[in-house]
């Protein structure tokens, strides 16, 4: 049954910046990167040694842990250099590419009449298992499982994210392909939250449980919405899916080919033409990065949005399942008791010590700045402010810390991400790291309850 979710717990933080809607085609980039740092608790197995020869959608390194989930070359090139960290731990893939395009292909395979096993098995040979996280844990999803439900969400309302009503338009098809395949493997429905807009790109989509989301950041977050549709009991597994990778999933039923496209938006204050760019999984940063402009030396270049995202350098590679490119000012000055003074060019959910709130529709120039030092725990009530879902926020970040936990299942760990908890990290005056801490104890409780 279809939903209205009205979120009223959240912050908004409007930055100047904003990717305008105009599409440009990236310079092609000359290496492509795939990091397995980027699928948590992967181990990968490399297929080839450097040098070898590739077609894009063939597998360059599967998971040790099982086999069958395989990562695929984002272009067809040459394994230019495989890059390893402490002890020998495999860190990037490099691929050199030939300019060919040449395509890995499989048959064309109709979902509707295929069975859930058929469909999961095309997913594991072409590298698309990896765009399947499941919760708990925020991990790949298990191969082996069938889960209670499926989670997408078409609404993103994060700090300049990119409109996927303008990023996917022309992919309705894909979409409707994709959605049609991941119906085939869940025992209940794929739920899909959208924003209230007449031109949604996912307006017409069939074989869905449509809900209608609005409200401040986080209501965009999948995770917000699995608490308010359908929240995870001990024991279940749901499956999210980015809307970006859905379209990738639903292309390779229509074409047979593995398509690594992406739609990026490249904003923040740090570009000077901040605009959408085609490009691809995996390609240089510095391609699209510098054809919109860069402002200044000074600036943090973030691979991901401005809560989540990882920072990345000129000659770095955009992440594997990132959609978004955003570049700030750097921060370098310290301001003596910054944490404390009242601010008015600050943005912030209280009201004691900065004044946004009198200013709703001001946009910020915001840097990478802090604003205060690392310390314990200061109880403000800041976080409930902030956090929507239906969980005592501090008192899980200290179960966590303290690794208690029969706490943290009690508290509601299984239904929570890392990112779930970004505006927490945001609003801290304590400065404390809540995504990691999260991403820490969410690992724990993966190793000893698994």
């Amino acid at each position: 049954m279809s939903k209205d979710i009205k979120i009223k717990k959240g912050l908004d933080i409007k930055l100047v910046g904003a990717a305008e809607k105009t599409l440009a085609d990236a310079p092609k980039s000359r290496t492509y990167v795939i990091k397995p740092s980027d699928f948590h608790l992967v181990t990968p197995k490399m297929l080839f040694k450097e040098g070898a020869k590739v077609k894009a959608g063939e597998p360059l390194f599967y998971s040790k842990k099982d086999e069958r989930i395989k990562f695929v070359s984002p272009v067809s090139g040459t394994l230019a250099e495989i890059k390893r960290g402490a002890k020998r731990v495999i860190t990037h893939v490099v691929i050199e590419a030939d300019g060919t395009d040449a395509t890995h292909e499989f048959s064309k395979l109709d979902v509707k009449t295929s069975s859930a096993e058929t469909i999961k098995e095309r997913m594991l040979e072409a590298g698309l298992w990896p765009f399947i996280k499941q919760r708990p844990y925020d991990i790949i999803a298990a191969v082996d499982t069938t889960p209670e439900a499926i989670f997408i969400s078409g609404h993103n309302s994060a700090p300049l994210a990119p409109d996927y009503n303008f990023s996917l338009k022309g992919k309705e098809a894909a979409l409707q392909a994709g959605v049609n395949a991941l119906a085939k493997l869940t025992s209940g429905k794929v739920h899909l939250g959208v924003a209230k807009t007449a031109d949604s790109v996912f307006a017409n989509l069939s074989e869905v449980e449509l809900h209608t989301v609005s409200g401040p950041h986080p209501s965009g977050n999948v995770g917000t919405q699995i608490n308010k549709i359908r929240p995870v009991n001990k024991g279940e597994t749901v499956w999210t899916v980015a809307p970006e990778n859905l379209a990738i999933i639903g292309e390779l039923f229509l074409t047979g080919k593995f398509n690594p496209e992406r739609v990026i938006s490249v904003s923040g204050s740090g570009i000077k033409k901040p605009q959408y760019f085609k490009t691809k999984i995996g390609a240089e940063v510095s391609t699209f990065a510098y054809s919109a402009g860069i402002n200044g030396d000074n600036v943090r270049m973030i691979s991901g949005n401005v809560l989540t995202g990882k920072q990345v350098s000129a000659d770095g590679h955009l992440g594997y399942y990132h959609n978004e490119f955003v570049a700030i000012p750097e921060g370098d000055d310290y301001e003596f008791f910054g944490w404390n003074k009242p601010v008015f060019n600050k943005i912030s959910s209280s009201r004691a010590l900065t004044f946004s709130w009198l200013f709703p529709n001001k946009k910020y120039d915001l840097d990478t700045n802090t604003n205060g030092e690392h310390r314990a725990f200061v109880v403000t009530g800041n976080y409930e402010e902030v956090f929507p879902m239906d969980i005592y926020p501090l008192q899980l970040l200290k179960a966590c810390m303290v690794e208690d936990l029969d706490a943290m299942e009690a508290l509601g760990m299984y239904e929570v991400a890392p990112e779930d908890f970004a505006l927490t990290e945001f609003v801290c005056v304590s400065k404390q790291p809540h995504q990691a801490i999260i991403r820490k104890g969410l690992d724990l409780m993966h190793e000893e309850i698994g």
